[in-house]
């Protein structure tokens, strides 16, 4: 004789209670319900401009005069120019560019005035960093807005016959490193960083999390090797699959996409070993601070999240606000997508790539501290 099962309140109450008493003791999985979306309004709502403004910009002060210190204010009230640094010369401000410390340069001739008040209608050269075309784009449709006030302004009474239509002078803009304004050219060295950075933490973090699972990780551990020992032979296989990956998104950047390829394929490599291994480590502490596999996961989407926003691969870098920055500069890939896009774009050479690379490596190595103490509490 069969009983008829019937649907149990009581049940099925008991089963609701017990998953939230489970989600109430996973703490990481209880972050992610409440960090996850207090981050994506926080950097949706207030650190992603897509209209970048304040961009840092240098200039070569040939000629200082009224007209030329008028221009110069001109542009840093239109809010999309702050002037950083005065430079000696146009190889200085090639420099800057280069190095990424600014993303215009504003050369001013020395007989700029000279030729203006001969009715030559002389030019200033703007030359920008062009890698980005979001960056640059909205700033370099505003510059031809601000030569016709700036006359209307300073060429008055005996100089008035100077001023008409066009306007008495020019600004020439010379965009350097990507003049055609392609948008592959800066997005696909950006998607290596990217793609690195979301397999590497998460292969890292899920290899170590399934042997800890599996109780394979406890057998390791009671062996003599160090812990260092132990977490830098993990690492190693994961290193030659990151190159692998580079190879691969470097074959394509140039066959498919038609990325120039101005500087050292050796640069290039060193730097991907850097960042490879910068982000390994990450790997490694978070699946050593995870409990299981999901949480694995979930700690690298949350590390994942702010390097893909904040670090300049998708937003202009220079837009965001100084809170922003301060959290972009904390992160590997924000350095990688400058060394990338300088060494493939640029020519960058080492002395331009320093500044760069020794943030990355100081990430490293205190990122690699922080794992080996998490590491040695599992041997309790």
């Amino acid at each position: 004789m069969t009983t008829r099962v019937l649907f149990s309140w009581s049940r099925w109450w008991s089963i609701v209670l017990k998953e939230f008493l489970q989600l109430r003791r996973d703490r990481i999985t209880f972050a992610m319900i409440i960090g996850l979306p207090i981050i994506q309004l926080t950097l949706f709502g207030f650190a992603i401009n897509t209209d970048p403004k304040h961009l840092p910009t240098a200039v070569v002060m040939g000629d200082q005069s009224a007209f030329t210190r008028s221009f110069v204010a001109a542009m840093t009230n239109s809010s999309y120019f702050d002037i950083v640094e005065t430079l000696p010369d146009e190889e200085a401000g090639r420099r800057a560019l280069a190095q990424g410390r600014v993303q215009f340069v504003l050369n001013i001739p020395v007989d700029f005035s000279r030729r203006l008040l001969r009715g030559e209608r002389p030019s200033l050269l703007l030359e920008a960093d062009a890698t980005d075309p979001t960056a640059t784009g909205s700033a370099l449709a505003a510059l031809p807005g601000l030569v016709q006030p700036v006359a209307d302004k300073d060429i008055t009474g005996p100089l008035a016959h100077l001023n008409g239509r066009p306007a008495a002078f020019e600004v020439q803009v010379h965009k350097l490193y990507n003049p055609e304004g392609i948008t592959q050219y800066n997005v696909v060295p950006g998607l290596m960083g990217v793609i690195l950075t979301l397999t590497m933490v998460m292969m890292t973090g899920l290899a170590i999390t399934r042997e800890r699972e599996r109780g394979t990780m406890e057998n390791l551990l009671a062996t003599p090797a160090l812990p260092v020992e132990v977490m830098t032979g993990k690492i190693v296989p994961y290193v030659v699959i990151g190159l692998v990956q580079a190879s691969i998104i470097l074959a394509a950047a140039r066959l498919v996409f038609h990325v120039p390829f101005a500087g050292s394929l050796l640069a290039i490599y060193l730097a991907s070993l850097l960042f490879i291994a910068a982000n390994l480590t990450v790997g490694i502490t978070l699946s050593s601070m995870a409990r299981n596999q999901l949480q694995a996961m979930q700690l690298t989407v949350f590390y994942f999240l702010p390097s893909l926003l904040l670090s300049g691969f998708m937003f202009p870098f220079a837009g965001m606000p100084d809170w922003a920055q301060f959290i972009g500069n904390l992160l590997p890939l924000t350095y990688f997508n400058r060394l990338i896009r300088g060494i493939l774009l640029k020519g960058s050479g080492w002395v331009d790539l320093w500044p760069s690379v020794w943030p990355m490596a100081l990430f490293m190595v205190i990122v690699m501290g922080i794992a080996l103490r998490f590491y040695r509490r599992t041997l309790d």
